[in-house]
């Protein structure tokens, strides 16, 4: 006899099942609803990049290698050395400090977007002890892909 608690994540697990059956018979993907944040850090150069690559990198507005944000105000680059800067732009959605932007961005909170166009793009620096294997994945033993919770060993190393 099954419990309503096991029936329920049952019929969960059948529903996504269909959902990713529908989303392949229509030659896409099936993505969950939640809502996630990446932290992308660009280790290689632009030589011998697929087309594709390159475009994303551009669309994540990264140009440059180790890059990442500041802020913005009034189209102008500005370093985010007081909360001045940051109630100025985004006290009008209620954050009016660094911590309340990083919360913000950290919990991709109902003015994400506003919070993430705020900041701008600025260098990190090479990583301490430099990258091992950039061109294999970082299961591999390299240093390129997804690493998910480890991404903070590596900014530690750059900052």
């Amino acid at each position: 006899m099954l419990s309503v608690c096991l029936w329920g994540c049952l019929e969960q697990e059948k529903e996504l099942v269909q959902l990713k059956r529908e989303a392949r018979l229509k030659g896409g993907f099936y993505v969950s609803p939640e809502a996630k944040l990446l932290f992308v850090v660009r280790t290689r150069g632009i030589n011998a990049m697929h087309p594709k690559t390159r475009k994303i990198l551009q669309l994540l507005r990264l140009r440059q290698i180790y890059k990442r944000g500041y802020g913005k105000l009034n189209k102008q680059r500005i370093p985010l050395s007081n909360n001045q800067v940051i109630e100025e732009d985004l006290g009008k959605h209620n954050i009016i400090c660094v911590e309340d932007l990083v919360h913000e961005i950290m919990n991709v909170g109902p003015h994400f977007k506003e919070a993430n166009n705020f900041l701008w793009p600025f260098k990190l620096k090479a990583p301490l002890g430099g990258l091992k294997k950039k061109r294999n994945h970082y299961v591999e033993g390299g240093d390129a892909g997804n690493r998910e919770n480890y991404i903070n060993e590596l900014i530690k190393r750059m900052n």
